[in-house]
């Protein structure tokens, strides 16, 4: 259970002893799931290489991810559409490493429109999380040559496991619907195909921008960018979201500075993983993106050192919010046709 559920049942709690099981419930759950990631990542880039690694993490997410949330249409579509989930994954991030400037915006757009489109039609379920934090992380870690070739395989692995995960939970659901429905279904005007617009548009600007600027570290803009956009119900307003993670990526990062002056230099190699156990205690959107910071600021340290490292989070962080802020207010003057004359709109 996630501990958005837990933590209900343990305030509903009436004794010590019932509180203390869910609490060692939560703890074991975060324990776990820190120990699998670890192995399940470290096998996948023992076999593929580390510089496949940031696909491995991708995998980890979509393989639980997938297990509770499926593409809303048939098994069979799902499967093929799963196959080109992929495939863009793997094949779109190194296309733009190699790119000129002016084919960028389209690329990214394209690409991160289709992942979107294809398994998050129902953005309130999270999937548009996984999957644009997958682009938009393989982006900042694009490979070529034979590395592409092993990222090649480790997808078609993904596959292989995501898409057994996907057939033993889901081959029962949505028998009736095809992916050329949704298709059909597509319309601007409404609220779900508008977030996705909105999204990709601006994931495909901030990460155009990084990559034409040169930006270190890009895709942490990429990240900010991302969690303002995609928060659902669509909403005119991100500046609650602004500050939440304003809030969290300082407060992550000074508590990462802090620890790893006054640890030993044994314990170093333990604060990603620290950040993942604490994260399996978080519920509020500020607290996860503090304990995010921990993993990011580990492979950073390495690159640019402590207070490089730090300062270029905070720093990134800064110019992807504030971008999204920005194009989140544009964005919606240009789309308040389109709102005003659909009714689900209202309240938004």
């Amino acid at each position: 259970m996630d501990p958005a559920v837990l933590k209900p049942k343990i305030a509903a709690c009436d004794t010590k002893q019932e509180k203390l099981y869910y609490w060692s419930a939560m703890a074991l759950r975060s324990v776990l799931i820190v120990a699998f990631a670890i192995l399940f990542i470290s096998l996948l880039s023992g076999l593929f290489g580390a510089d496949n690694t940031p696909l491995a993490v991708a995998l980890f997410c979509m393989m639980l991810g997938i297990r509770f949330v499926n593409f809303e249409y048939c098994i069979g579509d799902s499967l093929v559409t799963l196959a080109a989930v992929l495939a863009i994954l793997v094949l779109a991030p190194s296309a733009a490493a190699v790119s000129p400037p002016i084919l960028l915006i389209p690329l990214h757009f394209i690409a991160f429109f289709a992942l979107l489109y294809m398994t998050t039609q129902r953005p309130e379920m999270g999937n548009g999380g996984i999957y644009s934090f997958a682009y938009v992380y393989l982006t900042g870690n694009p490979v070529l040559g034979e590395a592409l070739i092993r990222r090649g395989l480790l997808a078609l692995t993904g596959y292989l496991i995501c898409g057994a995960i996907l057939l033993v939970k889901h081959r029962h659901q949505h028998k009736t619907v095809r992916f050329h429905h949704v298709i059909k279904k597509f319309d601007p005007s409404t609220l779900v195909h508008l977030w996705q617009l909105r999204m990709a548009l601006g994931v495909s600007l901030v990460l155009t921008a990084g990559q034409v600027l040169g930006v270190e570290r890009f895709m942490w803009m990429g990240f900010a960018c991302a969690s303002l956009l995609s928060e659902y119900p669509y909403s005119v307003s991100t500046a609650t979201r602004f500050w939440q993670r304003m809030v969290g990526v300082i407060a992550g990062s000074c508590a990462y500075f802090v620890l790893y002056i006054v640890t030993p230099e044994a314990f170093h190699p333990l604060m990603g993983p620290l950040g993942g156990l604490c994260m399996g205690f978080c519920t509020d959107y500020r607290y996860k993106t503090a304990m995010n910071c921990f993993g990011a600021l580990m492979l950073g340290t390495g690159i640019y050192g402590l207070q490089g490292a730090v300062l270029l989070r905070i720093v990134d962080t800064l110019l992807g919010v504030v971008f999204a802020l920005i194009f989140a207010a544009v964005f919606h003057r240009l789309a308040a046709v389109r709102l005003l004359s659909n009714p689900e709109a209202e309240g938004s």
